[in-house]
């Protein structure tokens, strides 16, 4: 089924308002839902009917489109676009999908779009994962681009402060994203994943070794912390004598 993103695009320039329109009506997966030069004008339109995307401007008076972006529920993502590159990482903070400095092609436009497009076709597809179920793949920033990342593939998670590293088998370099260890553990099912320090989660379907309290991937030694031990050891059931 052909996926179709409802879109609203937020900006108080008159000419980026124009010219983000002339892009969406190329875009074939695109249905544009409105424009509007403030946020409280998109409250307005996103009251009267379903947005699924904004194209929305960083700096605006009144209320930022950093400010509204934090006021919308989950369902609802966002492409930030700003005249200054320096916001970029301020937007992924609030989850954004992409952003485009200002001036940007229809080269780029789209390829943001598509970003969009991969996520959407993710979520709403048919053939998707049920909700009552755990997910087998999530989606994370890394850098400028969204990548997908398969459950079953990862070994372990590092923390590095307000980012972490995701190592997975077959894959030389680990993919490395804004996210407090907190958030990921929260979006991990709780029965394949286990956090057994305060710096790493590890996927317990691939322990293979452990040794003097260390999970063993390779060359990388995991410590066990204490505190978590037995909860460790009962999850893992049966699979190594301690």
């Amino acid at each position: 089924m052909a996926i179709s993103i409802n879109c609203l695009i937020v900006d108080d320039e008159p000419l980026a308002l124009d010219l983000i329109e002339s892009y969406v009506a190329k875009t074939p997966f695109l249905k544009l839902a409105g424009k509007c030069s403030s946020a409280f004008q998109a409250m307005e339109v996103m009251a009267a009917q379903e947005v699924d995307l904004l194209f929305l401007d960083i700096q605006m008076p009144g209320l930022t489109g950093v400010e509204f972006s934090k006021s919308l529920n989950g369902s609802v993502r966002v492409i930030f676009t700003t005249a200054f590159s320096e916001f970029a990482l301020e937007g992924f903070k609030v989850d954004a999908l992409d952003y485009l400095v200002k001036p940007f092609n229809y080269a780029e436009f789209v390829r943001a779009a598509n970003k969009a497009l991969t996520w959407f076709s993710l979520s709403k597809s048919p053939h998707s994962v049920p909700d009552n179920l755990p997910s087998q793949s999530m989606m994370v920033k890394a850098g400028s681009k969204l990548e997908r990342v398969d459950l079953k593939d990862v070994l372990y998670i590092e923390s590095m402060g307000d980012y972490v590293k995701i190592f997975c088998k077959e894959k030389e370099h680990p993919v490395i994203t804004q996210m407090t260890m907190k958030s990921m553990e929260e979006k991990l099912p709780d029965k394949k994943f286990f956090r057994v320090h305060r710096s790493f989660i590890v996927n317990v379907e691939q322990v293979q070794v452990i040794e003097r309290n260390r999970i063993v991937f390779g060359k990388v030694y995991i410590p066990i912390s204490e505190s978590v031990r037995e909860n460790f050891n009962k999850l893992l059931g049966d699979r190594f004598l301690m």
